[in-house]
Order: structure tokens, then C-alpha cells, then sequence
């Protein structure tokens, strides 16, 4: 099996919230958030039509991506990660009720074959926090400057 490389985020939807509130939460800057009514915006800036029909709040739970190797692994990252949130789970039970929706995205970069392996206390954790996870598959890296060359 080969490495792999990864990032890992933290994305909730809510009918109304202000991403203000999920931010003071979760203890986590966002990179993207807009709050449900607010007008659609660009990247720029500028109004492009319409309002948000929910909020949004996306936080990266990294700085850059990592290479899987030893002790450093999807699964490894998902382990931490929840073992920080449980901090954040009233907030999160509360999101869930309210129809809210929180996952972690995990972005997997690989040019070969390689396994995810979440055990089963992984996978309790992820259920009593309410958190789904999504994996995004690409099947090279985007930060592999070898793969842009050739």
C-alpha cells in the first residue's frame, strides 16, 4: 500500500443559525460561512441574486495537508478530532435537533491503492457527537508538483 495525502474539515448546515455561534462553539475560525437569508455573494464580494436558504460554516481542521506515514493517518487525524469536539457535544446535540446537519470532509489525494480503517469506537464516538463523515477521492494530489508537470 502506498501513501496518501489528506486534509481534514469540519462542515455544518442549519436552517438559521449565525456561523457567529458554531464558530465560539467549536473553537474554530471558518474559512466559508454564510448565515441563512443573507444575500448570495461571490468570491469577490458582490451580490449575485437571491439569499441563502440555510447557513454554512466550513473550518479547516488542519493547516496543510499531511502524507500519511506511521502514525500519521486519516484515521489517526478523525481520533483527535473527536476526542477535541467532545468538548463541543451539547452544541452539537443541539445542532442535530434543530435540523442541523455537522460532518467532518476528509479530501484523500492517492495515486495508488490504499485502506481506511475506522474501528468501532471511532465509529461510536462519531454517532454520540453527530457527526457524518464524506470523503472526497481525487486520484492525485493537487499539492504534488511532479503530477502538475507531467
Amino acid at each position: 500500500m502506498s501513501g496518501y495525502e489528506f486534509t481534514v474539515s469540519l462542515r455544518i448546515r442549519h436552517p438559521t443559525i449565525d456561523p457567529a455561534v458554531i464558530t465560539d462553539a467549536v473553537g474554530i475560525e471558518s474559512q466559508h460561512s454564510w448565515r441563512a437569508g443573507l444575500p448570495r455573494r461571490d468570491a469577490a464580494g458582490a451580490e449575485i441574486g437571491g439569499t441563502h436558504h440555510d447557513s454554512y460554516w466550513m473550518g479547516r481542521l488542519m493547516a496543510e495537508p499531511l502524507l500519511s506515514c506511521g502514525d500519521v493517518s486519516v484515521e489517526t487525524v478523525i481520533l483527535q478530532t473527536l476526542n477535541q469536539m467532545r468538548r463541543a457535544q451539547a452544541f452539537l446535540e443541539r445542532l442535530n435537533d434543530e435540523g442541523g446537519v455537522a460532518e467532518l470532509l476528509v479530501s484523500l489525494y492517492a495515486r495508488d491503492a490504499f485502506r481506511l480503517e475506522l474501528p468501532p469506537d471511532t465509529l461510536t464516538l462519531l454517532g454520540k457527537l453527530h457527526l457524518a463523515v464524506a470523503l472526497d477521492i481525487h486520484p492525485h494530489s493537487p499539492f504534488d508538483t511532479a503530477a502538475r508537470t507531467n
